[in-house]
């Protein structure tokens, strides 16, 4: 049965409002003042919430702001009810996350019928957030072991190997061991790294001290950072040939580190999905106080639909490619262009070119 709360410190209204609610079906529950309110939202978790706006010790303001701030109460869809409706009161309710006001007095066609609409609203996003956490936690569970596995693998069965047989094998063939054991070791490491990142930037988000330490950030020896890191990048891949670099020194308003993080995450998607013998061409420049950087290449590329459905832990066609990692680099790149106020855009013809650039302040 949907449970309602309604807050509302006069007890007539309350108690209409309650055995209008029972005659309809819901469960009806109601708090005499804010602060009750508040303490019953947080203890039940009822499906929506009916508040009026006036009320002594916490008014409605302080009800919604309390419960926004609450995790367990936070999408509850949230209705004021109120004889006060102007309109510094509604702007101010809207950007403390309401979802919607009715005056009283009202009809209780009115009211059902708000009542109905934040329901039905709060159903389609809970359906819709619930597919995509399912979607995630497939693609999680899908790729996670394997790439977690796979250089696991080869650092015990090579290692194993040479505890086991070293007597027998000849200096060349333990060498190459050794090499396959350091590059697997090199992979898992990033791949962890990677994972931790993401994390740290999801988790950088929501704070806002950090945010304004990250976007006061400045740099200013561009072209010679990013010289030196796309050619390590490229020649991890034996691509040097294809490295093609067109760059000037800015200003920009990040730190080296993130900045290197973007080009080695950008070039690595680069010359995962473009072939030996392709160039892959790295920009920059700065328009309209702008810093843009760019990297192109000719490989397999992607559809609109799914640049569009880019995010962490999903990779497209996974079935038809054998390719390494968890989706996370674009991923990276997109937050972190995010986080210090810029933006992360793709366009991609399938089968022909992408270019990915990421846009931040000078």
């Amino acid at each position: 049965m949907t449970k309602i709360l309604v807050i509302e410190d006069e007890e007539s209204i309350r108690e209409n409002i309650l055995e209008l609610l029972e005659a309809e079906d819901f469960q009806g529950i109601g708090a005499t003042n804010g602060k009750i309110g508040i303490k019953m939202a947080i203890d039940q978790i009822p499906d929506l919430i009916l508040c009026d706006m006036m009320m002594p010790e916490v008014d409605g303001h302080g009800v919604l702001k309390a419960l926004r701030s609450e995790p367990l109460t936070a999408t509850i869809p949230f209705i004021f009810l109120t004889a006060k409706a102007d309109k510094s009161d509604i702007r101010t309710g809207m950007e403390l996350g309401a979802d919607d006001y009715i005056t009283k007095p009202c009809t209780p066609q009115e009211l059902l019928k708000a009542i109905a609409i934040r329901l039905e609203k709060h159903k389609a996003i809970s359906s819709k957030s619930q597919k995509t956490l399912d979607e995630l936690r497939t693609n999680i569970s899908m790729s996670l072991p394997h790439e977690l596995r796979t250089p696991l693998n080869a650092i015990l069965g090579f290692s194993e190997l040479m505890l086991s047989e070293y007597q027998v094998f000849e200096e060349s063939d333990i060498l190459d061991m050794l090499g396959q054991i350091n590059t697997s070791g090199h992979r898992l490491y990033r791949l962890i790294q990677n994972f931790l990142l993401y994390a740290e930037l999801e988790m950088a988000a929501t704070n806002p001290e950090l945010l304004k330490s990250m976007r006061s950030s400045e740099f200013s020896c561009v072209k010679s950072l990013l010289t030196q890191k796309s050619q390590q990048q490229a020649k991890l891949v034996n691509r040097t040939d294809d490295l093609q670099l067109n760059l000037e020194d800015f200003s920009v308003a990040i730190d080296s580190v993130n900045l290197a993080k973007i080009v080695e995450e950008l070039l690595d998607n680069a010359f995962k999905f473009s072939l030996p013998g392709t160039p892959v061409l790295l920009s920059t420049l700065v328009e309209d106080r702008t810093f843009i950087l760019s990297v192109k290449d000719r490989g397999r590329g992607m559809t609109a639909d799914q640049i569009a459905r880019l995010e962490a832990y999903r990779q497209f066609d996974r079935k038809l490619y054998q390719q390494a990692g968890l989706g996370l680099g674009l991923a990276i790149v997109q937050r972190l262009a995010e986080l210090h106020g810029g933006e992360f855009k793709i366009e991609s013809l399938p089968q022909q070119e992408t270019t990915v650039c990421v846009y931040l302040p000078v």
